[in-house]
């Protein structure tokens, strides 16, 4: 699914950010725990270069622990990265991240300097509130919508560490289209950015794989369907979400399902492995591949025709 939305000051934020990057020690990147990969800025990678980077795997609470166990596992593979999972709901977690800091950037510290720091997040995973608990003040402002933060500042923590705070980027094209879906599923991109009833069709299809038990209690279902889109019309039938004639409204039972696993009311859940986005990876891999051998032979034969 293709996102339709990259507003303005996403494109500004990524020129500012390139800017001020060499004077950072270091990355904090705040992720969604549910979705580490698609939650990845691919661009804060290039930007980054190698500085150590912190990845904060925020919505511990909502996530599959086992799941996120594995996801640091991964994410430690590559060098200077260490993840954490935590949750803004236990400010002491947040904490944390202070002491890492110190322990990734020591020389900063024992020469009684501060702590450059750049946070970074796509839209809708905690950052802003991240800020607000590191400061111990409001600093950052916070709301349920995406792209909440507009423009670049400057935050003295008055602990030896100053955060460079930014916009909540998007990228301009996901490649990935299961990364799309996933964004979509934890709300990371406004609701006006594509069609609640195919992404609830796309969350249905997951759960019904990876998390059948949790849906039956959720939903009193002694058996569950084969298809996301049945699964829905089970599930708009439970919970009365009928039009004239008996008949589902689609969006509506998406709507419902899409809003319970935004708030952990199925339990807890995440919607990506590992394998799967390493399986993704090599696909999207080939197939660009393939374009570019392709455009290759297009641009040879018409040279040729000169």
């Amino acid at each position: 699914m293709a996102i339709q939305w990259y507003p303005g000051h996403m494109h500004k934020a990524q020129k500012e950010i390139a800017e001020v990057m060499p004077q950072m020690d270091l990355i904090i990147e705040v992720l969604d725990a549910r979705i580490p990969y698609s939650s990845s800025n691919p661009m804060i990678t290039k930007l980054r270069g190698d500085k150590p980077v912190i990845k904060v795997l925020n919505k511990r609470d909502l996530a599959d622990p086992l799941l996120t166990a594995r996801w640091v596992d991964y994410l430690e593979q590559e060098t200077g990265v260490r993840a954490l999972p935590l949750t803004t709901q236990q400010p002491s977690e947040i904490k944390t991240i202070i002491e890492l800091c110190r322990k990734l950037v020591p020389h900063r510290d024992q020469a009684g300097k501060n702590i450059r720091a750049m946070i970074m997040g796509i839209p809708n995973v905690g950052k802003s509130t991240t800020i607000n608990i590191l400061a111990d003040r409001i600093i950052a402002k916070t709301g349920n919508e995406p792209a909440v933060t507009k423009a670049q500042q400057r935050i003295n923590l008055q602990n030896g560490v100053v955060l460079t705070d930014t916009p909540g980027m998007l990228w301009p094209k996901v490649e990935n289209e299961n990364s799309g879906y996933r964004l979509a599923v934890t709300g990371a991109v406004k609701d006006t950015a594509m069609e609640s009833d195919d992404v609830g069709m796309y969350a249905a299809d997951y759960l019904l794989l990876a998390y059948p038990e949790q849906l039956k209690q959720r939903y009193q279902l002694p058996e569950l369907p084969e298809t996301g889109w049945d699964l829905l019309e089970m599930i708009g039938r439970k919970r009365g979400c009928l039009r004239s004639g008996g008949k589902v409204e689609m969006n509506k039972a998406a709507d419902l399902l899409l809003h319970e696993v935004r708030a952990g009311t199925l339990g807890k859940i995440t919607m990506e492995t590992p394998d799967m986005v390493i399986e993704e990876e090599a696909l999207i891999a080939k197939r660009l591949a393939e374009k570019a051998a392709k455009d290759a032979q297009r641009k040879a034969k018409f040279k040729g025709r000169r």
